[in-house]
């Protein structure tokens, strides 16, 4: 038997000449757009008003700029992961190329640009370029992965943080278009958008021949960028100063040129990219966390199967549930695009609602699902950007003006988010935050843990590994995992690391399942299941679980009412996320204000989350392990 898919992409490739300046692992990760037009947009603002008004189109400007830009790079590839019993598994899977440091801490790896555009210092002694893998020395027990030092993490922690082999591109000349003066100011309008991070402060060489009056020309200092003007989109022109006044425009100039130096446009260096990215799977794939308003750049890089050199495996991006506005970046490859080996391409997606959603790859979807292709993401709420003291209520009517999230169930039978029944009168508590634009606070919560639940058949991975035909009717489920581990991995902190083929250590299962709470406090657990191949069920043995929403909708009815349930334990099947608070106050002094403090907690101790179906509290049916994990209230 061989492979067909490797004949078919091979003949494909044969019958199609495809030129190599076509391949590209450049990024993408803008420092303003029409929408976040400012240069702070590396942070939050808090949420007064909608961002556009009217239904005429949107205009040049908004009338509020809310969220922020945030942006991310991830490695399309294969990789190993270690199971409880201390079995290897290959995987197909996404690995980080941004944000290591975050994803090794276990936080998402999503990035405001000023964190996601920045050059690695090599007097800095970060651990990069280079596989991280490579720069710690590993520590093992027989054949179990033994927990991360003290030490090791630490130097996780020094992990550069932006993203991977990001430089600086060449200098670069354009065309200039027209050149004009208002008093001592120049706009010089180009034939081309110009570097999205030309900044005030640059020096620009400005060239041109006879047609071109001297005072234009030479060394200029930018003083502003991305300038409206009356011929190209704002991201054509800049401004600079000039001593002489009165002088004429000069439009359509034959030789007139600005030449702007290097600077960081996404360019990369495929070698540290390789370096990286090689192994480098992830079980789960990198976590991603945005807010709502945020416009998320995310850049995927196929960087080939090392293990399976005869598949020429494109992979996509898609968010299972996330109402993007094209399909073009929905990730399904009959409506959007896939991406080949060798070959990078950036998703665009606006934050939408509020809520947990998951991500996987879409190309032959229960073959990549299977081998580990899956990843979760949340959109935090506006909610969290209220100012403290502010009515909760008054601040979701206020959402009902912004025409993109408006929920007035009235006029849409499809509102999954009106406002509440009754106005509870709780303002925006001093800490924590919300699941939800809920305008009742009934969805607050002190601290949040992503757990994905998966699991996978150990033959399945191994024949994909050996070039044999994978047998999909017979695909059964031997190891239950949660956020890629089974127990008592699920407790072990930091992440787990794997050697691979090469004998190389990878840290491959970065999340930990720990869920660790403050007595009184309220943890929110965003739960979401991938497999494909069968149901879950996580019970919580001590501490009551509060379903507050299902497939990133609130649970609440059209009226107001809150349909929120208590149980002991969930199901979910592939394609489901539910959010879950985890709540140890027994009594909280304003019932009303889950915020409120708490005059009744549990005891403090050690209870625990598992499921309850016996065959999936194991390791390929032997040994105690599986789905388990430990609520820690402290």
């Amino acid at each position: 038997m061989f492979n067909t898919r490797g004949w078919i992409a091979l003949g494909l490739l044969s019958a199609f000449a495809v030129p190599a300046m076509a391949q590209s692992f450049r990024v993408q990760c803008p420092t303003s757009t029409i929408t976040h037009p400012g240069a702070n947009n590396n942070s939050e603002p808090a949420y007064v008003g909608a961002t556009y008004t009217g239904t005429s189109a949107y205009p040049s400007a908004p009338a509020h700029v809310n969220g922020a830009i945030k942006c991310q790079q991830i490695s399309g590839g294969d990789g190993y992961a270690t199971m409880g019993d201390g079995t290897q598994t290959y995987l197909f899977s996404f690995g980080p190329l941004s944000g290591l440091a975050n994803i090794a801490s276990g936080q998402p790896g999503s990035l405001p640009p000023s964190q996601f555009n920045t050059v690695n210092d090599p007097t800095a002694n970060l651990l990069q370029p280079g596989d991280p893998a490579t720069t710690i020395a590993p520590v093992t027990t027989q054949q179990f992965i033994s927990p991360v030092s003290t030490a090791q993490m630490t130097a996780l922690g020094n992990f550069y943080n932006g993203a991977v082999g990001l430089d600086y591109d060449v200098a670069n000349t354009v065309n200039i278009f027209d050149i004009s003066e208002t008093g001592n100011t120049v706009t010089a309008v180009a034939n081309s958008p110009l570097d999205l991070n030309l900044q005030p402060g640059a020096t620009v060489i400005i060239a041109g021949g006879a047609d071109v009056p001297a005072g234009y020309k030479g060394n200029v200092t930018v003083t502003a960028a991305n300038v409206p003007n009356a011929f190209f989109p704002p991201s054509f022109a800049f401004q600079y100063t000039v001593a002489t006044t009165g002088l004429a425009e000069v439009q359509a100039s034959p030789t007139a040129t600005a030449s702007i130096p290097k600077a960081i446009d996404g360019h990369v260096d495929a070698r540290q990219i390789m370096d990286v990215g090689v192994m480098n799977g992830n079980l789960p794939a990198p976590l991603m966390a945005i807010d709502e308003d945020d416009e998320f750049f995310l850049t995927l890089t196929n960087v080939g199967m090392i293990m399976r050199p005869d598949l020429f495996e494109q992979h996509t991006v898609h968010f299972h549930g996330y109402p993007n506005a094209s399909a073009f970046y929905d990730g399904v490859p009959d409506a959007s695009v896939a991406i080949n080996i060798a070959a990078s391409f950036t998703y665009y997606y606006l934050a939408p609602d509020a809520g947990t959603y998951f991500w996987h790859c879409h190309i032959t979807p229960p073959e990549h699902l299977q081998m580990g292709m899956v990843g979760q993401i949340y959109v935090r709420p506006r909610q969290n950007r209220v100012p403290v003291g502010t009515s909760l209520y008054t601040a979701r009517t206020a959402q009902n003006g912004d025409l993109r999230t408006a929920c007035v169930s009235a006029t849409d039978i499809l509102c999954s988010n009106p406002l509440p029944a009754v106005n509870t009168a709780v303002n925006r508590a001093a800490s924590g935050n919300y699941a939800y634009n809920d305008g009742d606070g009934s969805t607050y919560y002190d601290v949040e843990y992503p757990i994905q639940m998966h699991g996978f058949d150990p033959n399945f991975h191994f024949v994909g590994m050996t070039f044999n035909p994978e047998g999909f009717a017979d695909m059964k489920d031997k190891y239950f995992l949660l956020n890629g581990r089974s127990y008592p991995d699920t407790v072990t902190p930091g992440p787990l690391q794997t050697q691979s083929a090469d004998g190389v250590y990878h840290f491959s299962q970065p999340l930990a399942t720990i869920i660790d709470i403050p007595a009184g406090k309220r943890a929110l657990l965003r739960i979401s299941d991938l497999n494909v191949s069968e149901y879950h069920t996580l019970a919580s043995l001590g501490v009551p679980m509060q379903v507050i929403g299902y497939n990133a909708k609130l649970l609440r009815d059209q009226d107001g009412n809150n349909l929120y349930y208590t149980t002991n334990s969930i199901t979910l099947g592939g394609g489901e996320s539910l959010d879950v608070i985890l709540d140890t106050c027994v009594t909280h002094a304003t019932p009303s204000d889950p915020s409120s403090s708490c005059t009744t907690p549990i005891p403090v101790g050690t209870y625990y989350l598992y499921t309850p179906n016996l065959d999936h509290l194991s390791n390929d049916a032997e040994n105690f392990g599986g789905q388990m994990t430990e609520v820690r209230v402290h």
